[in-house]
């Protein structure tokens, strides 16, 4: 399994301030990276994989949609989590 109880704490510990704080907007989108990332990777070896290419879209909207949030609510944070995740804008 990709997505551990372990590596779950690690990225809320990391972006979300503790490890129980599993609600913050940083941490969830860490999250939704972490799954893009494993996502991609599968549909790289599995083209057909119609399935998990629509989970892969939809996904990413939700991502988008929560740093949309933050880029309003706090630009600041929104630039820090753009550049420590390597994603592109």
């Amino acid at each position: 399994m990709y997505l551990t109880k372990e590596i779950k704490t690690d990225i809320f510990k990391k972006h979300g301030g503790s490890e129980t704080n599993t609600g913050s907007t940083e941490g969830q989108i860490a999250l939704f990276t972490h799954r893009i990332n494993h996502l991609t990777t599968h549909l790289k070896r599995n083209q057909k994989d119609f399935n998990t290419e629509r989970s892969l879209v939809m996904l990413v909207g939700k991502r988008r949609s929560l740093l949309d949030y933050l880029k309003k609510k706090d630009i600041e944070k929104y630039r820090i989590l753009i550049k420590e995740l390597n994603i592109r804008k």
